[in-house]
């Protein structure tokens, strides 16, 4: 059986309240072997390494987007001491979920679109402060995304990271590979009308790829039910990290690739972009 990391899933989200056990479990007999925890508010931070501790998985912290409008204006504060505080606890692998949504209306408009924009790069310079990668949110937003991080950069700074769920253009995904980050790729693949998005899965360098199931987010095709399907009664499948190793399927597929060959690209991936990870699967 192949060896899978999944490098985004939210475990601590409250669809896995009742049973985050087993579900963690159906995922370690698929051959996911690790699970990355990105927190995605300020609130979460302690339930995410609890459970990352729990499983022998990591965590990230961060403030995502689609939360800038709860967040008190202290929470910078709160993120920057808990990345000190834990800063050498293994299991910290990264700064996130964080980013720019420009899919969600209210969040493209002022004062809200100024407001993400701010805790994005203030985050992001909290990660060179800290010395950690980045784990990125990318929805119709790769642009000022990089702008971000060639600024906080300053030009030269050699990033580390993942643009998560990347469905962005080919010289969009160039831009990212350059700054240094890997692209993570889950259930949007699995759909045939993903054409754009399935065609980059296949041509881009393998070196570049990593794999996610974005759970319970982001379901693959066959877990997918329409709004009449609902309507009808047929329950939404949930997605979970047990389904990374037949995501990796049809990327394998999309690719003409091995499997095996897959996985293992895969880990030296995700040992690339989030470091700390490597060190706690080889303990």
């Amino acid at each position: 059986m192949s060896h899978w990391i999944d490098t985004h899933c939210h475990l601590d989200a409250p669809e896995f309240a009742l049973d985050v056990a087993a579900v963690r479990a159906r995922a370690r007999e698929r051959g996911v072997v690790h699970c990355v925890l990105p927190a995605v508010r300020v609130q979460d931070f302690e339930r995410a390494r609890d459970l990352a501790h729990e499983f022998g998985d990591s965590y990230a912290l961060g403030i995502h987007p689609l939360y800038v409008q709860q967040a008190a204006d202290g929470d910078l504060a709160r993120l920057d001491e808990a990345l000190a505080r834990w800063h050498d606890d293994p299991h910290l692998v990264a700064v996130g979920e964080i980013g720019l949504d420009y899919f969600v209306p209210e969040l493209c408009e002022s004062p809200l679109r100024e407001r993400q924009e701010y805790f994005y790069v203030e985050q992001l310079k909290l990660a060179r402060k800290h010395g950690l990668p980045v784990i990125l949110h990318v929805r119709r937003s790769a642009d000022m995304l990089l702008k971000g991080l060639r600024a906080v950069g300053n030009g030269g700074y050699r990033w580390q990271g993942i643009a998560h769920a990347f469905n962005g253009s080919l010289q969009q995904a160039q831009a990212f590979i350059a700054l240094g980050l890997k692209l993570g790729f889950g259930g949007a693949l699995t759909y045939e009308r993903a054409s754009n998005l399935r065609r980059l899965a296949a041509e881009l360098p393998l070196d570049a790829i990593v794999l996610e199931t974005d759970a319970p987010d982001m379901p693959p095709h066959w877990l997918y039910k329409t709004a009449e399907q609902r309507f009808n009664g047929d329950d939404q499948g949930r997605n979970e990290p047990a389904e990374l190793p037949r995501i990796a399927q049809v990327l394998a597929a999309l690719r003409g690739q091995d499997l095996t060959a897959l996985a293992a690209a895969n880990q030296r991936n995700v040992h690339s972009a989030l470091p700390r990870v490597a060190a706690l699967l080889a303990a």
